[in-house]
């Protein structure tokens, strides 16, 4: 996925336009998408894992691409860090993301206020969030 089009997904609307994912039902996975050579994802495992105790209406998941190539699928990283914000219909966003933790903190704080755009899910996105619901080992429990 090309750079630019990440920073595409994320529109700001006015809340009574945007969809608004139910955070009661199926939860908003935010999965971080790294490698295990790469210094820059070292540093910012930490800085996720906050955000999960942060944050505890999402799901979070950190996978190595190459480590968990099953799980990952076709997802195509091009960048790293990765994030996918994704639930069972919808993705809300998937792209590089600066590795600090306001950078997450306001892409997730966007998405509960309603600001972001919502945009039909990829089978790539699919396929992972189905491997992810039988894989509770890569979540990140705070």
């Amino acid at each position: 996925m090309p750079f630019f089009y990440a920073y595409n997904l994320i529109h700001r609307m006015p809340n009574s336009l945007a969809a608004k994912p139910d955070m009661n039902l199926e939860p908003t996975w935010v999965i971080c998408l790294c490698a295990a050579w790469c210094g820059v994802c070292r540093d910012y495992e930490q800085v996720f894992a906050q955000m999960a105790a942060r944050y505890p209406a999402f799901r979070f998941v950190w996978l190595d691409v190459e480590d968990q190539a099953e799980l990952v699928g076709d997802i195509d990283v091009e960048t790293f860090p990765t994030v996918l914000l994704t639930d069972a219909q919808t993705t809300w966003f998937f792209g590089p993301v600066t590795p600090q933790a306001n950078t997450l903190s306001r892409l997730l704080d966007s998405l509960q206020n309603a600001s972001l755009q919502a945009l039909p899910q990829n089978p790539a996105a699919r396929q992972l969030l189905h491997a992810l619901h039988g894989a509770p080992a890569h979540w990140i429990r705070p």
